[in-house]
């Protein structure tokens, strides 16, 4: 019994280390870790802005700066997520320039580019032509150019001597405008844009959010979507 006692002891104690160590890993398991996450400001909204902050799902701020036609301060922020092959896309595009000489400085639009491949096969090519003239300080002329003209290119073999001739329509360098095209910047530009798109869970174009809520398809009539900026110009109290 005395020869047996010293390895009692050392079972016992063995015993004990190995309960205590189950119990610290068991307590570190079941610990939960706090994690906090900072919702993101995208870089065109101020502070005292009505615009609502973008929550951590819609963090991704798409091209910058981006696309924008009115004044950072305006009561109303529109952004439009859009193709240029997309006739609804083509459709809204007089609406749009119609709330914008309405409504003035009150009015901010921004267009993101969302080109729907490979469903619409010169979406690609007029994002980049539109991109290409941006570089050069004419994209929304460009942007104009392609929605007004919609119907002539969209059925065509070969949209690139199209979108050339509107290059110099507008005055861009064309041989620069080439270049540009398939440019990393160009690419990256529409990247960013697809990205802020799927965070937010843009689908389908044209997809439109007023000051952060996005406006239903069958609301970007006219006489729907008029009332919806005066409501937003109402409630900003300015």
């Amino acid at each position: 019994m005395k020869r047996a006692l010293p390895f009692l002891l050392i079972l016992a104690v063995l015993g004990v280390a190995v309960c205590a160590a189950l119990y610290l890993k068991r307590s570190d398991t079941d610990t939960p870790t706090a994690r906090f996450e900072t919702p993101a400001v995208p870089a065109n909204v101020s502070p005292n802005s009505s615009v609502p902050r973008a929550t951590p799902a819609v963090a991704e701020l798409g091209a910058d700066p981006p696309h924008a036609e009115g004044p950072a301060d305006a009561q109303v922020l529109i952004e439009e997520f859009g193709d240029f092959q997309c006739p609804p896309c083509a459709l809204l595009h007089p609406v749009l320039k119609t709330m914008e000489k309405e409504f003035g400085p009150r009015l901010r639009v921004i267009f993101r580019e969302f080109p729907l491949v490979p469903a619409h096969e010169h979406a690609l090519s007029a994002a980049r032509a539109a991109e290409a003239a941006g570089l050069q300080g004419k994209f929304w002329q460009m942007h104009d150019l392609i929605y007004t003209n919609q119907a002539s290119w969209k059925t065509a073999f070969d949209v690139r001597p199209i979108f050339e001739e509107y290059a110099t329509r507008i005055g861009l360098n064309l041989e620069r405008y080439r270049q540009d095209l398939t440019s990393e910047a160009v690419q990256n530009r529409i990247f960013l844009d697809g990205k802020r798109a799927r965070a937010l869970g843009v689908k389908g174009t044209p997809t439109v959010f007023m000051n952060g809520r996005e406006v239903p398809f069958e609301s970007l009539e006219p006489t729907k979507f008029r009332p919806l900026i005066q409501a937003e110009i109402a409630a900003s109290g300015q």
